[in-house]
């Protein structure tokens, strides 16, 4: 293992507080001053026949890549043992199930560019910051698929490959303790470097884009009370079960 360089110093050490000041700043910022703004700028009312079909599947992989991403990141490898995991079941998991949610997310979002691209009124919706929004969100797709196939195929070839839950997700555990380990991230192969350099870009874009929506998921949707129809009937009938209050 090499030393840490002064470029790996500000790479893995400063770079990442950069891109979280950036990233929860500008969210504030965002919130504050352009709230109108706050919005995924639909363009359902020019086409509907595509998008039903690339946004359920582009958020759907997504939402497999993100969960992916976060319990390679933040459960120590040591966790996954003491409950029986072996490394061959982890990986084979991983491998797996990384590579479908990378396809089906790519897929998804190959299908929304074709139709910004060939529809007139959504193309003359898309804006520069779109652009450059979904080139860096390809770019990240592609990277994170281009490691989970070398991956695969150092795996397949028998060599020996930098296990990424020794490297990258202790270096990024430590960032959120205030002593960001420059050296373990050094060790990692140029592969998952690039993948991470790429993904820190995009959560640096995040509040200046249309990915803000994430933000505000109508999770609580989930847990809303029922909505209650009532007819109008000239007699008043007798309920058949207890009313149950809602949301006051």
């Amino acid at each position: 293992m090499s030393d840490p360089t002064t470029v790996d110093y500000l790479l893995w050490g400063a770079l990442p507080y950069v891109v979280l000041a950036v990233l929860v700043g500008g969210t504030v910022w965002r919130y504050r001053y352009d709230r109108f703004g706050w919005t995924t700028r639909s363009s359902q009312l020019y086409e509907s026949r595509i998008l039903r079909i690339a946004s359920p599947v582009f958020h759907f992989g997504l939402l497999v890549v993100v969960i992916g991403h976060v319990v390679g990141l933040l459960i120590p490898e040591a966790w996954t043992d003491a409950v029986g995991v072996t490394d061959d079941m982890y990986h084979a998991t991983a491998l797996s199930l990384g590579a479908v949610a990378g396809v089906t997310t790519l897929g998804g979002i190959a299908l929304l560019i074709w139709r910004r691209r060939t529809n007139g009124p959504v193309f003359s919706a898309t804006t520069v910051n779109d652009k450059v929004m979904y080139l860096v969100l390809v770019a990240a797709i592609l990277a994170g698929l281009t490691t989970t196939l070398l991956s695969a195929v150092a795996g397949l070839n028998g060599a020996t490959e930098v296990d990424y839950r020794e490297t990258v997700s202790p270096w990024f555990r430590s960032i959120f303790v205030l002593q960001p380990d420059v050296a373990a991230m050094t060790a990692a192969s140029a592969d998952f470097k690039l993948h991470a350099l790429i993904g820190l870009t995009l959560f640096a874009l995040f509040p200046f884009t249309r990915l803000v929506h994430a933000f505000s998921a109508p999770v609580w949707y989930l847990f809303r009370p029922y909505v209650v129809y009532r007819t109008r009937d000239k007699e008043p009938t007798q309920a058949t079960r207890p009313i149950r209050r809602g949301w006051t």
